[in-house]
């Protein structure tokens, strides 16, 4: 059976959520087509992983036949989560934009998964060529043209990180001025953010299909 890993990082729940409402229509997608499937879900807000310490992150290093008891104990955790990702056929990952990038959970979950050698730049590593999908939600539009294209640090840093450094092949959806309706300054940006919105669930439904599809081959 074919198994999707969900991450989701916003801070608020999936009604007032973009990112949030984007993957549930993804894995609504995934889990129609493909039932007999499993899905690892876990909600960074709800309940994030620890930020990677030395003594988790030396022990990473270590042979584990020559990890001390201590050692073991902190890698046991990490090693989970490493798992956890090694056994996913796709993974469906929520990151809405947050001053500029993404959320600190999620930026934790990816240095705990992070392990030279085993996840990132090995030749041999079992992630290298799974599909990841990221839902890359933001209150304004920083795409290539607009004014504030320099500050796109969520595509920009999932791009090097998924699919530089861990070999994955990383597919962004992007719903955009997701703030047109609360922000007055952004009334008339509203029909853009509605279009964004509807290609974005209209995506992540196609995507959530055909990834399913794929990994049930």
């Amino acid at each position: 059976m074919a198994t999707l890993l969900h991450l989701d990082s916003s801070l608020f729940p999936e009604s007032a959520s973009a990112s949030r409402s984007v993957t549930a229509a993804f894995r609504k997608a995934w889990e129609e087509q493909h039932p007999d499937g499993t899905v690892i879900y876990r909600d960074l807000d709800a309940d994030p992983v620890p930020h990677l310490d030395a003594l988790t992150a030396s022990a990473g290093f270590a042979d584990p036949a020559s990890r001390t008891p201590e050692q073991t104990a902190a890698f046991a955790p990490r090693l989970k989560l490493i798992e956890q990702l090694e056994s996913a056929d796709a993974v469906l990952i929520g990151a809405p934009m947050l001053n500029f990038t993404v959320p600190s959970t999620l930026k934790t979950w990816l240095d705990q998964v992070i392990l030279m050698g085993r996840t990132a730049m090995a030749e041999e590593s079992p992630i290298k060529g799974t599909p990841a999908y990221v839902v890359a939600s933001r209150g304004g539009s920083y795409a290539p043209g607009t004014p504030r294209e320099g500050y796109e640090y969520v595509q920009n840093y999932l791009q090097a990180i998924l699919g530089d450094m861990l070999g994955m092949e990383v597919d962004f959806i992007v719903p955009e001025l997701t703030m047109a309706h609360s922000n007055p300054a952004m009334t008339e940006l509203i029909p853009l953010a509605e279009a964004s919105k509807a290609k974005a669930h209209e995506d992540a439904a196609t995507k959530g299909k055909a990834a399913a599809l794929k990994a049930a081959a």
